[in-house]
């Protein structure tokens, strides 16, 4: 797994659930390239974002779906 310091210079249109409330607790993701999504806290935009591939972010949805995370 990678990670940038400064998520705010990756050429990405950040996103959040539209689950998420008017607070900004949540994270936010982005697609990178063709196999990778950048993943940041909605509350630090110019903080870090750890760079995960599709297949991981794919494998996490999954888990979460089936309740692997309760």
């Amino acid at each position: 797994m990678a990670h940038v310091e400064d998520s705010s210079l990756l050429p990405v249109t950040w996103w959040k659930s539209s689950a998420s409330g008017t607070q900004s607790d949540c994270v936010e993701c982005g697609i990178v390239d063709t196999q990778t999504i950048a993943v940041r806290d909605s509350k630090r935009p110019t903080g870090p974002a750890l760079l995960l591939s599709r297949a991981s972010v794919a494998r996490l949805v999954s888990g979460i779906r089936m309740g692997g995370f309760e």
